[in-house]
């Protein structure tokens, strides 16, 4: 039971007796009442605006209605007291008795505890990552993965139905780039190796983009199935009238190659996707003509002149005529270009198409997790899919900025493997999934993120996923010594539901049961407001109250978990404990984090 959905509803239940008795008049609109936690700790335990949006609508001053609110709900049993503060809000604080019944509440529920049907079902189309498959995954795309793979999981956990999505940058002309470097790698498998610089000038872009060593798996598989066909007398060869022979061959292989890769990555870092959509299939579709059909069906199509760029004009500026889409309309800041002057479709086009696709799909809400070098595209993609659905279909876009990765303070050197970038398999090798994964999540996806390998390390309060994850298995401990200490106790979770809590009277304990109790809140509200930060912060907070309990026992005997000479109160702390251990549990399900049994 979540608390404060609980006292929400009571709450109604007082309302809806005062509109009864005359007291309130009928037809209030309650949606916008919120009960939460109060300012201030010390003012109570949950605070409602309910008399201040009441107020105007039943014509009554705000503290007259708070204090006929305080009257109803003192009257309810698991209310200590209600008071007003303020120009009308109502605080609340709960009797202990009431906090204890979470407790057993946490252990009937297991690890679902927090789980909720507040999505009822809804279709949200998530797609993350969506690099283009040139080569390994770096950290600033662990960083994306793992926004996108955990709200995706948080969604789930609150009843959405959720689509985890991959779109394969598989049209543009980075992926004829890739074909040329991975034909190079392949001339060097077949013994016939061409200085990179060489190699380059004969490319249509006169250099050589893609270097890295990760390439030379992909040119040996294609020389073992290919042989030298797509390099002899026949016309293969290096340079612009040869490619016409191989490229189109090298370049779907070297894509597949690639998405090999990157799905290997992903993998190492526990991050998964349902499906996988290509550019290349939507725009061989047919599905952009479609999309600009529609569009232009709506009259958001037009033949115009845009106005030049804000401050510096750019040398190569010219005032032309182009296609374009009405975007001002829905929020934009200009109208946006659909074709390129040499008549082909602009980069901004099929992706108009990719996500009619997803609406058609079935997705009713779409979010996007995309790199902050992708801002620029926001709200052009959301004046698409309003006009596309005529804002029946929302879409978050969620923005990730980068991530400086450190060895004790100092900027990390580069991967020799990659290139130049440090790749994310790099760092799972040298932390872990779990600290990859946590770390990450400490942060808004907003905000830019330090990553100290040193940090990461330390075994000490400044590590979160330690200092998490170490409460967990002090929690596992406290249990594994009961087990064979105490014997007399029945330590399965139904056996310590049902245990008398009363001995849990320390304010210490009874902070760890709110704090617990605060996490069904904070799983809807990550979700709903799309901020899975939020769950390593509320996790870190857990954990620091259950040290703090742990520290009280060690100064003080009377307050240890176990005491032979007192099993109520052992019984008592271990449904606490076990309590404790399933919510940290819980929390770490939902990041993709193992909940550690033991430390070493």
């Amino acid at each position: 039971m979540d608390p404060f959905h609980h006292l929400r509803r009571q709450l109604n239940q007082v309302i809806a007796s005062l509109v009864a008795a005359g007291r309130l008049p009928d037809g209030l609109d309650l949606a916008r009442v919120t009960v939460e936690p109060p300012r201030e700790a010390g003012h109570g335990d949950m605070a409602t605006n309910a008399a201040m949006i009441l107020a105007r609508p039943a014509a009554m001053a705000p503290r007259e209605i708070a204090n006929m609110l305080c009257e109803g709900l003192q009257a309810l049993p698991e209310v200590a007291a209600a008071v007003v503060a303020g120009p009308g809000f109502v605080n609340v604080r709960l009797r202990d008795s009431f906090w204890l019944s979470q407790v057993a509440d946490i252990l009937q529920a297991g690890r679902t505890y927090g789980r909720s049907t507040t999505g009822q079902g809804q279709t949200v189309n998530v797609e993350y990552v969506s690099v283009n498959p040139t080569g390994p995954l770096h950290i600033g795309h662990a960083r994306v993965s793992l926004v996108g793979d955990v709200l995706a999981s948080l969604l789930e956990a609150t009843g959405y139905r959720v689509t985890r999505e991959y779109y394969v940058n598989d049209a543009g002309a980075q992926v004829d780039a890739l074909a040329w470097a991975t034909y190079w790698r392949y001339l060097e498998a077949l013994g016939a190796p061409m200085d990179a610089a060489a190699f380059g000038a004969l490319t249509p872009t006169g250099q050589l983009e893609y270097q890295g060593d990760y390439l030379v798996p992909a040119g040996q598989a294609l020389a073992a199935e290919h042989g030298d066909s797509l390099a002899d007398n026949r016309g293969g060869s290096p340079g612009p009238a040869g490619a016409g022979v191989w490229l189109a061959t090298v370049r779907p292989f070297a894509v597949a190659a690639m998405m090999d890769l990157i799905r290997r990555d992903l993998d190492e870092l526990g991050v998964r996707h349902e499906v996988f959509t290509s550019e290349r299939a939507i725009v061989e579709a047919g599905k952009v003509e479609a999309a600009c059909a529609r569009l232009e069906a709506k009259g958001l199509i037009y033949r115009g002149v845009l106005e030049p760029p804000k401050g510096q004009v750019p040398d190569d500026w010219e005032a032309r005529e182009q296609t374009l889409f009405r975007a001002t309309r829905f929020g934009d800041d200009v109208d946006r270009p659909l074709r390129k002057s040499d008549g082909g479709w602009t980069y901004f086009a099929p992706d108009i198409a990719y996500h009619l696709d997803k609406v058609e799909r079935g997705a009713t809400s779409l979010i996007d997790v995309w790199g902050a070098d992708h801002g620029g595209y926001v709200k052009r993609m959301q004046a698409a899919v309003a006009a596309l659905t005529d804002g029946a279909v929302t879409l978050d876009i969620k923005l990730c900025q980068l991530v400086r990765l450190l060895d004790g303070g100092e900027p990390m050197r580069m991967s020799k493997r990659a290139g130049n970038f440090v790749t994310l398999r790099d760092l799972v090798e040298e932390v872990g999934r779990d600290s990859v994964r946590f770390m990450m999540l400490t942060r808004r996806n907003d905000a830019p993120l330090d990553f100290d390998l040193q940090k990461v390390k330390e075994q000490s309060r400044d590590n979160p996923v330690f200092y998490v994850q170490y409460a967990h298995a002090r929690a596992s401990s406290v249990l594994r010594h009961a087990a064979s200490e105490m014997t007399a106790i029945d330590l399965s979770p139904a056996a310590l539901a049902a245990a008398d809590l009363t001995p849990l009277t320390d304010p210490a304990e009874l902070d760890l049961i709110r704090q617990m109790a605060g996490w069904p809140r904070t799983l809807e509200g990550a979700a709903e407001a799309h901020e899975p930060h939020r769950v390593p912060y509320y996790l870190y907070d857990l954990a620091s109250g259950f040290h703090v309990l742990w520290n009280k026992g060690r100064d003080d005997a009377g307050l240890r978990f176990l005491l032979p000479d007192d099993v109520p109160a052992t019984r008592a702390r271990l449904a606490l404990v076990s309590a404790l251990r399933l919510v940290i549990a819980a929390g770490l399900e939902v990041m993709g984090v193992t909940a550690a049994e033991e430390m070493r």
